[in-house]
């Protein structure tokens, strides 16, 4: 099992989840479901790449980051991001 940081924010009536070691993204109508359905996507991922090595992988860049931190608008928000530790 290995560790993974996840950053979840707000957008409309879900929660967003970014897995901040390989880009993956899900969401879910609760932080929980979507801490779920990340787990089930990093899954997918590593069993995808187990069958084909080459794949791609690698950190999100900063500015993809950036740009999932403010999706909703330009404006600066006040809003909170939580961090949370994945264990998948």
């Amino acid at each position: 099992m290995s560790f993974l940081t996840t950053i979840l924010r707000r957008s409309g009536d879900y929660w967003v989840a970014l897995c901040l070691e390989n880009g993956v993204v899900s969401q879910g109508s609760t932080k929980e479901e979507a801490l779920i359905k990340m787990r089930e996507a990093i899954a997918s991922l590593e069993l995808a790449f187990s069958d084909d090595p080459s794949l791609f992988t690698a950190p999100i860049a900063i500015n993809e980051l950036h740009e999932f931190l403010s999706i909703e608008g330009r404006e600066p928000t006040l809003e909170t991001y939580e961090l949370r530790a994945v264990y998948a």
